[in-house]
């Protein structure tokens, strides 16, 4: 297996929007905000089968150490939807044991379980909300994902207002 370094970005098509806001924040030298994105990573092309589209996700995926989960009420629901990519995407995350912060779109600090995938709600999978800010996104990159893989942590958790005071948000 090769050299897991990279973030993977996971979100329904219609919040490609934040994806994109999120590659502005990495390109943008005012910003303190930086990922290696799993997405540069063999690209297939929009005509392409869904088995290759798959096949080029699990790739994706397998090069990935931590997850991002645009998180949204029609993520949750694409992500329920044995159908879609993002299923897939939340199925191969789950069985990678990928650590996984949610940001809430909506700007919520909190646990919202209407954008939580149902998978990870079931399983009762360790996950981190944070709200859609570079700041607390980049504190959760540097420190949810690192403990992750020694933690025996279960379930939906979040950062308390200190937190999120302790980097000046």
């Amino acid at each position: 297996m090769s050299y897991r370094n990279k973030t993977y970005v996971a979100f329904a098509s219609e919040d490609i929007n934040y994806y994109r806001l999120m590659t502005a924040w990495r390109d943008n030298e005012h910003i303190d905000f930086n990922f290696l994105d799993a997405h540069d990573l063999a690209q297939a092309r929009d005509t392409s089968l869904p088995e290759t589209i798959r096949r080029s996700l699990r790739l994706r995926l397998a090069n990935t150490k931590q997850a991002i989960i645009l998180g949204s009420a029609k993520g949750k629901k694409k992500a329920g939807d044995g159908k879609s990519f993002l299923y897939y995407e939340v199925e191969v995350i789950s069985k990678l044991d990928l650590p996984v912060i949610i940001a809430n779109l909506d700007g919520d600090r909190f646990i919202d379980e209407n954008f939580i995938p149902q998978r990870f709600i079931d399983d009762d999978y360790y996950t981190l909300s944070v709200s859609f800010q570079p700041r607390i996104i980049r504190y959760a990159l540097d420190n949810y994902a690192p403990a992750y893989a020694v933690s025996n942590k279960k379930g939906a958790h979040y950062y308390k207002a200190e937190t999120y005071r302790k980097i000046g948000l």
